[in-house]
């Protein structure tokens, strides 16, 4: 059995979820957002919210196993983002390195000889409180991690000066340099 799996996912105040055959439609404040369920398993909405478990005439039990956490997880990730939505903070560090939004872009001074101009994506809103700091924000999970990884892809840390962008989380295991 699947310890994750087995919990239902709450619906909270003013979140709509639909289940039609294997397709989950979920709509809040922040979006509408939908899932396809593998056909091993099979979804139930109930008063204490939706319940996912695999099916019992099932032919693969080994595939539906697998499967069935991580379709559960999908579902609550998709519940919690149009209804609160996700951030991905970044941090900047080196010396002459810095983002900023301008309109619809994303430009960071990297340390390259010319800057990058990153588009942002349609369903993210990126934020720069400060030059150093970048605020990836969301409803879709996914790409708000994937738009983040391609920030980060520009310059990845490294762990000689620490320089580049990291993930606020993050920690840089330093290397200490050459010795004479």
């Amino acid at each position: 059995m699947s310890r994750i799996g087995k919990k239902p996912i709450a619906v909270p105040q003013g979140v709509t979820a639909t289940i039609n055959g294997q397709e989950i439609k979920v709509k809040g404040p922040k979006g509408e957002l939908s899932f396809k369920l593998v056909e091993e398993l099979i979804a139930q909405m109930e008063k204490d919210g939706i319940h996912v478990a695999p099916r019992a005439d099932v032919d693969d039990l080994r595939r539906a196993r697998a499967m069935w956490g991580m379709s559960r997880t999908q579902i609550a990730n998709m519940v919690q983002g149009v209804s609160k939505g996700f951030t991905q903070n970044l941090e900047v560090s080196g010396v002459g390195y810095k983002a900023a939004v301008q309109g619809k872009v994303l430009n960071l001074q990297l340390g390259f000889s010319h800057d990058i101009n990153f588009p942002i994506p349609a369903g993210i809103d990126i934020k720069c409180e400060k030059p150093t700091l970048i605020a990836v924000s969301g409803f879709d999970r996914q790409r708000v991690g994937q738009v983040a990884a391609q920030i980060r892809g520009f310059r990845e840390p490294e762990p000689y000066g620490g320089k580049g962008i990291k993930y606020a989380e993050e920690t840089i295991r330093r290397k200490e340099g050459k010795k004479k």
